[in-house]
């Protein structure tokens, strides 16, 4: 035994929609942005420096340290999950110098797979199927499990072929979720990779009740460059979808991304008014592909499986977006998540930059989790060179 048991057409509005331009953003960016401190203000370049000064840092720094290299997604990614593998990688290494296959084994297993979240029933899922495999293939030894179950966890989070193809028709994105989550600046990210992909892209600031959430929102649009539909704080979020919709269909915008209110599941005036977004999009625009993405803290382990799975019960979800995976110990919820509600992670983010939500790749995140193992990586990268041009991410915008 294991160590537990097993607005509607012609639907009018008092607020007139506000249509901003990326020209009109930028006007609205340069009266409002915030005035930082002198220590704060970032040095753009150093042409108008001492040059003596200028001699003598380069004396004194390496040659090195001049131009420092810029990490990869999975170096960053591994990086970030260094808390979960720390947390696991004793008990998981010594678990493999058992003399012999019994029920010690099997059990010292359970607590190590839940220990890093991967949950109660994907946890006994993987011990049973290893159960089968060690019968099957005559296993006496310990250590010729070792791969053996590193497999079996990555089968437990294999992303379709067709996960994507979204992002290759004319979609509009519902991102859905909870407060503080991370959906803005999601969103923010999403729609500037997009757009440096080609795409033509949409916001709309649906979430009319968060105070400022509509400014986040803007001040995103702005740095990726792109135009947002939005009315005043306390309109109808219905009303803010049709409005996008109809933009989107006169653009022939490629991708719509609506923001919405964070929400709990039980709360039903709340989940009937995506139910009623999701009707006016279908109504008003059935030639576009509907994409119905939830995100979801990574910090929070098992209570994000239970957000995901609470949404599920009430309101369809094509896939899901982990957040702050860097500096969790709690990075195997994402193969509780996948394997437990059967929808699949398509994006996680490990920071706040723009290039830091990326495709979600199960080889590369068992690699990252399981570091002593295969370090190539087979994450597809979003972003092009030129991302590099937009302003970074700070504190002011991050949803904590």
């Amino acid at each position: 035994m294991g160590w537990f048991t097993k607005k509607k057409k012609g639907e009018t509005t008092d607020e007139e929609p506000v249509v901003q331009t990326q020209e009109e953003a930028n006007e609205e960016q340069a009266e409002t942005e915030p005035v930082l401190a002198e220590e704060e203000i970032p040095v753009i370049s150093t042409e108008t420096a001492d040059t003596e000064n200028q001699v003598e840092i380069q004396e004194d720094e390496p040659e090195e340290a001049q131009v420092p290299q810029k990490k990869g997604f999975f170096a960053r990614l591994k990086e970030g999950l260094t808390k979960t593998r720390n947390s696991i990688s004793d008990s998981f290494n010594n678990l493999f110098k058992a003399s012999e296959l019994d029920d010690d084994f099997y059990d010292e297993l359970e607590e190590t797979l839940v220990m890093s979240d991967m949950g109660y029933e994907t946890t006994e899922r993987i011990v049973e199927d290893l159960k089968v495999r060690v019968k099957e293939e005559h296993i006496k030894e310990a250590q010729a499990c070792r791969d053996l179950v590193i497999n079996l966890i990555r089968d437990q989070m294999q992303v379709d072929e067709t996960a994507y193809d979204f992002e290759n028709k004319k979609t509009v994105v519902l991102v859905i979720g909870v407060n503080g989550v991370g959906k803005t600046t999601s969103i923010g990210k999403l729609a500037a990779q997009y757009k440096a992909r080609g795409k033509k892209v949409l916001m709309a600031a649906a979430d009319t009740f968060r105070a400022a959430a509509i400014d986040q929102l803007k001040t995103w649009a702005n740095r990726a460059g792109v135009d947002i539909i939005a009315q005043n704080e306390g309109a109808d979020p219905s009303a803010v979808v049709y409005d996008a919709v109809a933009a989107a269909k006169s653009r022939n915008t490629d991708i719509l991304l609506i923001d919405t209110a964070g929400r709990l599941h039980n709360k039903k005036n709340l989940m009937d008014e995506l139910a009623k977004m999701r009707r006016i999009i279908t109504r008003e625009y059935p030639e576009a592909n509907v994409e119905s993405l939830i995100v979801l803290d990574g910090t929070t382990g098992q209570n994000a499986l239970e957000q995901a799975r609470q949404f599920s019960s009430v309101t369809e979800i094509n896939g899901i977006i982990i957040t702050k995976l860097d500096g969790t110990a709690k990075g195997g919820i994402a193969i509780a998540i996948q394997s437990e509600l059967n929808v699949p992670v398509k994006y996680i983010g490990i920071g706040e930059q723009i290039d830091d939500l990326q495709k979600f790749d199960p080889n590369s995140y068992v690699n990252a989790l399981f570091a002593d193992f295969d370090m190539r990586s087979d994450v597809e990268i979003l972003v092009d060179e030129n991302i590099e041009n937009i302003p970074k991410d700070d504190d002011l915008f991050d949803m904590k």
